[in-house]
């Protein structure tokens, strides 16, 4: 009997990981209600995935009351989830840059990032104020695998954060990757927003989070 519930308990952790895979970041409700368990169920399978070192939580403040736990793969969740895509990117980057040179690879970057801006700008234009702007592109880039978040600065500006990055092995290859990332973001946004990275997963952060705010204008004598 033991041996089946221990059975039943692996393939239910199996499934709240792989949930948090293909959706991104959860509370312990979520989760719960979408695999068909208690609330305070799929918060015991989190609590000891949690021990394994296989997921980790963070809490998020929405609107007013208490702030919400958010639960998502750790790195070594990540892991259990063999991913074969990186080494064909890598490969293809690496034979575009031997057939078409330094430049081709640049062409390649400017011409996703043109792409990417014009796909964003349809999806967050229309928003009125800089933090609905910045929730839309957060739904956006959560779509694209980057389990992306916003939340208030203490400074009057928002931090836009990404807590996985799908593209890791290609922009370690590439760094113009990343400083189109950036610029992206820069385009999206408009001329009259900053836009700051402050934490960065190349650089041994465990994501990657950006300072957003309206531009300070000055005041002429």
């Amino acid at each position: 009997m033991k041996d089946i519930m221990s059975q039943d308990d692996d393939r239910s952790r199996d499934r709240i990981l792989f949930h948090l895979k293909t959706r991104g970041s959860q509370t312990a409700a979520d989760i719960g209600s979408r695999l068909e368990m208690t609330s305070a169920g799929a918060r015991q399978h989190l609590l000891k995935l949690e021990t394994a070192g296989l997921v980790e939580s963070e809490d998020q403040r929405e609107g007013r009351g208490r702030p919400r736990k958010y639960w998502r793969l750790a790195q070594r969740g990540h892991d259990r989830f063999p991913d074969r895509h990186s080494d064909l990117t890598l490969d293809l980057l690496r034979s575009l840059r031997d057939v078409f040179g330094d430049r081709g690879v640049e062409r390649l970057i400017e011409h996703r990032e043109h792409a990417s801006v014009a796909d964003y700008r349809k999806y967050v234009g229309e928003r009125r104020s800089l933090h609905q702007k910045l929730t839309a592109l957060a739904e956006i880039r959560s779509r694209e695998g980057y389990m992306a978040s916003v939340a208030e600065d203490t400074r009057g500006s928002f931090l836009f954060a990404e807590n996985h990055c799908p593209i890791c092995a290609a922009a370690a290859a590439c760094q113009g990757l990343c400083r189109s990332e950036l610029a992206i973001f820069r385009a999206v946004l408009g001329t009259d927003v900053t836009v700051e990275r402050i934490d960065h997963i190349l650089a041994g952060a465990r994501r990657c989070a950006y300072r957003i705010g309206r531009r300070q204008r000055s005041i002429r004598p």
